[in-house]
């Protein structure tokens, strides 16, 4: 997402929401185009208001991923790639979020429809069966299928968000909808994707992130990319707590370098 309503970009019009969003962060998690594949008119504003270096994660589209589950989607995915390709190298990865139904059972699946899909895009996926998680066996072979297309898994790191009941309508409202996710922190490729759900309590948020403040550190020391997308119940505050989690990797890691500078939305006043 890249619009919110309580973010200072949303004063803008919709066309420039984007560019004030990559003024504050240098990637950003594509979540609609899971509910409708966008035209290729639309993925041209976005390529026009983002620089060179801006990377998107988009998630396929449902279609693709819960209702033919991987098998049989041949024409849905040409459709789609031919939309986003406006983007370029922009497209930083392709993000397969499966359903929580798809256990180690359905990994074959996976693994034929990894073969399949073209090399010229990165794939980040995305499983939510408590027993890869829980099953050595069923992890492995999750991770010998995504070697084969270089594939990342992507953590959503939800324990932060469950480690207490909920205190706001935000947090009561998203704890019916997320899933307990324990946390994962295994790197499979040299551009790892973190997902991570604080809670609206900026110091609760801030300290169930500092595991993954060393594991991004760790990550770039070894010559890794990694990608780390912060998440609140309400995201008010997101983009804020993204640079501020980036600074935080900065100071452990100073070569990093800084995030951009956001320009105002309105130019200053005296009042």
């Amino acid at each position: 997402m890249w619009t919110h309503k309580a973010w200072p970009g949303h004063a803008l019009p919709a066309q420039e929401r984007l560019r004030d969003y990559a003024g504050w962060c240098t990637a950003v998690e594509g979540n609609t185009t899971f509910y409708a594949t966008p035209t290729r008119q639309t993925v041209e504003s976005w390529a026009h208001q983002t620089g060179p270096d801006f990377r998107f994660v988009l998630k396929l589209p449902k279609v693709v991923t819960h209702e033919r589950r991987l098998g049989a989607v041949d024409e849905e995915l040409r459709i789609f790639l031919a939309a986003i390709e406006p983007l370029g190298e922009r497209t930083g990865a392709l993000w397969i979020q499966v359903p929580g139904s798809f256990g180690p059972d359905d990994v074959p699946v996976l693994a034929r429809f990894l073969r399949r899909v073209p090399r010229d895009y990165r794939y980040a996926v995305e499983v939510r069966h408590p027993a890869f998680f829980t099953d050595p066996d069923a992890a492995r072979l999750l991770e010998e299928a995504l070697a084969v297309a270089g594939a990342e898994w992507v953590p959503f790191d939800t324990t932060a968000f469950f480690a207490s009941p909920p205190t706001s309508d935000a947090e009561r409202d998203a704890w019916t909808k997320k899933p307990r996710m324990p946390r994962r922190s295994v790197a499979l490729t040299d551009r790892p994707i973190v997902r991570y759900l604080g809670r609206d309590d900026t110091a609760r948020t801030v300290e169930g992130w500092q595991h993954w403040v060393g594991v991004a550190a760790g990550w770039l020391r070894e010559g890794r990319s990694p990608t780390v997308f912060v998440h609140t119940p309400d995201n008010a505050d997101a983009p804020v707590l993204a640079r501020r989690f980036h600074d935080e990797v900065r100071a452990r890691v100073p070569e990093l370098a800084a995030l951009p500078d956001p320009v105002p939305v309105e130019p200053p006043t005296l009042f």
